[in-house]
């Protein structure tokens, strides 16, 4: 008998980029890191890639990568991010899919996701096919081969949906075993009631579909996969591999069983700490069983194929026990806040099929001047968002355009496109899942659908926003302040609209502050500078110039004429219009009272030339705001810190008698202390040579003074200083200098008060440790080195020998 064992994860993220700047700005929920894909990747995604199974000691005895062992997939746009973000770790997941062919019979684990997590029983037929040919390219691109499954946003399932995902080569999903109706056996003609989970999960199903098509379903054993999420299955390796062992029926004599859950990847790592252990520790269990073995889906369905039949309960997904209502009413499924409502979620549906519905025509109108088929257009844009360079926009018209297209019509033909990819975006299903419509999940999805509004009025010359926000108006907030959906947009999605009058405005600013070339990338767009004045007044400063600023999305191209003025601290005001002439009255009409310090005279003449077309500090991109706002009050921060430092001294005395009569300090001192102490310890904790003493003095001081340390910030900058000398050591592993400041800055860490991540380090060390064991180092390590190393890696943990 055939005993298998399966373990899923659906790792996904909500996109998170700012909908016209294609990057995710700063989030700062998510300190220490930027944002929350770059923290989750920390806590989930690079520890799966390196998971570590540990001896009987505590040392770490392997470090194995979780993917090669399971089946998983990626939602599109977080392996779009993690390309560019994270490359290390996404080089370990298409690697890891490589392994799993190798290792499952030339099935890899790795499974698509229709593009981007829509609730597809919700969509049109049109956008379900979009979606799927989305998913599947995406995964052709990134991992080399067609995928045998797909995996659906939120496991919501229909039959038509299937059956899309049949026709286009998908042999299997997952689903709830909820989600099953009914079954009956191969051959048998009798079907049987499955409802409420009491399908048996070991065993795929085939479902029939409306075409006359197949499609295999594995339904995952529930009650598992339950407490993995929400038990505390994970506490220990070992109980999570038994739990999947005991699964298994105890009659020998029945035929193949497979034993398999699926959760939320980020269960393992982000949602339960050390979860990745676990992980690794249950599938080393599992692989060490010779009763059992580790498979993934395609591998299972190839040696048994012949699978009795199922029919699915449409219009269910495994987060809403109303069906698919989650995303479309007020059904009671929410993550848990007493006494708020989501009577929200209809009025936002009802806007944004609105919107899609009002935007189709408009777009296929559009579109069939300049495209073969828009529809078709519309599938096939994938390969040009996968890869925007002038090479494949021009195989993408080759092949959709019906004769040669003008730049203008190629950038017409892009917006539409890129009309009809954030409507599909708008769709996002996070966007309905939370509790409340102010929330970052839904006002992203709104902004999508503002981005779709602000296309169509460049595209068509008509507005779609004022009954798009008449029906927004219906959707009420939970928070007075917010009021409703309406309220919402106009708080947030309509300042954050975005063209390149805006992106003229962020660079005129930034280039007060920063030597700009003649040719600078600005997010998505690049800016060339045709011209470029600027004059210093003491610490004032004015630009003037002119710049054409091109999208790299839609190829579309302005030219400005820009002027700012900053007079120090936050006061920068400036102003763009389009270009007209050389801008060299202007010129001189700036310049002639900035330069004798006539500051009023200059900022009136600023706004005569723009007449209404001015912006400040406030309405730049915030990310560069913070860069800006980091550079102006460095001098503010400088002489802050200047007087912390010499009331610290003063007190110093007074505080060292208080704390020796055992007296409690004032808040005054001690906040004086706290401020003075982290940043000589960030100091410190950054130095080209750590002085150990110096760090292991100011914490004395700090526990003595009873100051609060920035632990998380400190951590994450002594974490940095480990991760520059680990990856020094491993660019050069015989130079004994690098390797005698690694080993000092990991002494210091290990000493620390506080926890600091040890993970790249380890993976570096354990790298060079398997190397120099194999015998593959170049150069090979001296005795010496190698000793140290080996020294290196037990402070670290590793099981050296």
């Amino acid at each position: 008998m055939d005993r298998c064992v399966c373990i899923h994860g659906h790792f996904y993220q909500p996109p998170r980029e700012n909908p016209w700047l294609e990057t995710i700005e700063i989030q700062d929920s998510a300190y220490p890191h930027h944002d929350w894909n770059e923290r989750i990747t920390a806590e989930c995604y690079a520890p799966n890639a390196a998971a570590r199974i540990l001896d009987g000691r505590g040392r770490i005895e392997q470090i194995v990568n979780n993917y090669a062992r399971i089946s998983f997939n990626f939602g599109p746009t977080l392996l779009a991010w993690m390309e560019a973000k994270a490359p290390e770790v996404y080089a370990a997941v298409l690697e890891a899919d490589r392994e799993s062919q190798e290792r499952f019979g030339g099935h890899g684990s790795a499974i698509a996701q229709a593009y981007g997590h829509m609730i597809l029983p919700l969509a049109n037929t049109r956008d379900k096919v979009t979606q799927i040919r989305w998913g599947i390219r995406d995964f052709e691109h990134r991992f080399g081969r067609k995928p045998e499954g797909m995996w659906l946003a939120e496991t919501a399932v229909d039959l038509e949906s299937l059956d899309i995902m049949a026709r286009e080569g998908i042999k299997f999903t997952i689903l709830s075993p909820y989600q099953a109706g009914k079954v009956r056996k191969r051959g048998g003609r009798k079907w049987y009631d499955a409802t409420g989970g009491r399908i048996d999960p070991k065993l795929p199903y085939e479902q029939e579909l409306p075409s006359g098509g197949r499609i295999s379903l594995f339904f995952y054993d529930g009650p598992i996969s339950q407490g993995i999420a929400f038990e505390g299955l994970l506490r220990r390796g070992e109980d999570f591999a038994n739990r999947l062992l005991g699964a298994f029926t105890a009659d020998k004599g029945e035929g193949a069983q497979l034993v398999h859950i699926a959760t939320d990847g980020e269960t393992y790592g982000h949602h339960h700490s050390h979860g990745d252990m676990a992980l690794a520790y249950a599938l080393h269990c599992i692989d060490q069983n010779p009763d059992v073995r580790l498979t993934n889906y395609g591998e299972f369905l190839e040696r048994h194929p012949r699978t009795p039949h199922a029919r699915i309960v449409e219009n269910t997904a495994w987060s809403c026990v109303h069906g698919v209502e989650r995303w479309k009413s007020n059904c009671g499924c929410n993550t848990g806040r007493p006494g708020w409502h989501q009577e929200w979620r209809g009025p936002l549906r009802d806007a944004l099929d609105w919107l899609r519905d009002e935007l189709a025509p408009a777009y296929e109108s559009a579109a069939g001047e300049l495209l073969r088929d828009p529809w078709a257009a519309r599938d096939g844009y994938i390969d040009v968002i996968l890869d925007r360079s002038p090479e494949r926009v021009a195989r993408f018209f080759e092949r959709h355009a019906p004769r040669p297209l003008s730049e203008t019509e190629q950038t017409k033909a892009l917006k539409l496109l890129e009309l009809q990819r954030h409507a599909m975006l708008m769709y996002t299903s996070c966007g309905w899942f939370f509790d409340e419509i102010s929330g970052i999940e839904t006002v992203q999805v709104i902004q999508y659908a503002g981005h779709a509004i602000q296309l169509a009025q460049q595209l068509f010359g008509r507005s779609f926003e004022a009954g798009f926000i008449e029906r927004l108006e219906k959707a009420p907030s939970n928070l007075p302040e917010h009021g409703n959906g309406r309220r919402i947009y106009e708080k947030w999605v309509r300042p954050s609209a975005v063209d390149e009058t805006k992106v003229t405005a962020h660079y005129a600013a930034a280039s007060l502050f920063e030597e700009y070339g003649d040719h600078e990338p600005v997010y998505c767009y690049d800016v060339d500078r045709e011209s470029y004045r600027r004059w210093d007044a003491g610490p004032a400063k004015l630009a003037v110039g002119r710049c054409r600023v091109t999208s790299r999305i839609t190829r579309e191209s302005e030219v400005h004429t820009f002027a700012c003025i900053h007079l120090g601290d936050h006061n920068l005001t400036g102003g763009v219009r389009e270009a007209d002439g050389d801008g060299e009255a202007m010129a001189t009409a700036l310049s002639e009272p900035f330069s004798r310090a006539d500051f009023t005279e200059t900022i009136r003449r600023l706004n005569d030339q723009f007449n209404g077309s001015q912006f400040s500090l406030s309405t730049l991109f915030r990310e560069e705001q913070r860069r800006i706002l980091g550079t102006v009050l460095d001098s503010a921060r400088s002489r802050a810190e200047g007087m912390y430092r010499e009331l610290y001294v003063q007190q110093s005395p007074l505080m060292r008698f208080l704390s020796e009569l055992g007296n409690p300090l004032p808040v005054e001192f001690r906040t004086t202390a706290q401020v003075v102490l982290n940043i000589d310890l960030k100091k410190a904790l950054r130095e080209p040579k750590l002085k150990l003493e110096r760090v292991r003095t100011l914490l004395e001081r700090a526990r003595l003074w009873q100051a609060a340390l920035d632990e998380a910030g400190l951590s994450y900058t002594l974490q940095q200083t480990l991760e520059e000398r680990a990856e020094a050591v491993r660019n050069n592993p015989g130079d004994a200098e690098r390797l005698a400041r690694l080993d000092q800055a990991v002494d210091l860490a290990l000493t620390m008060p506080f926890a600091v991540n040890l993970f790249r380090v380890q993976n570096v060390v354990y790298d060079l440790l398997r190397r120099a064991r194999a015998g593959d180092g170049e150069p090979p390590l001296a005795a010496d080195g190698a000793n140290r190393l080996r020294a290196v890696g037990e402070k670290l943990s590793l099981r050296v020998e």
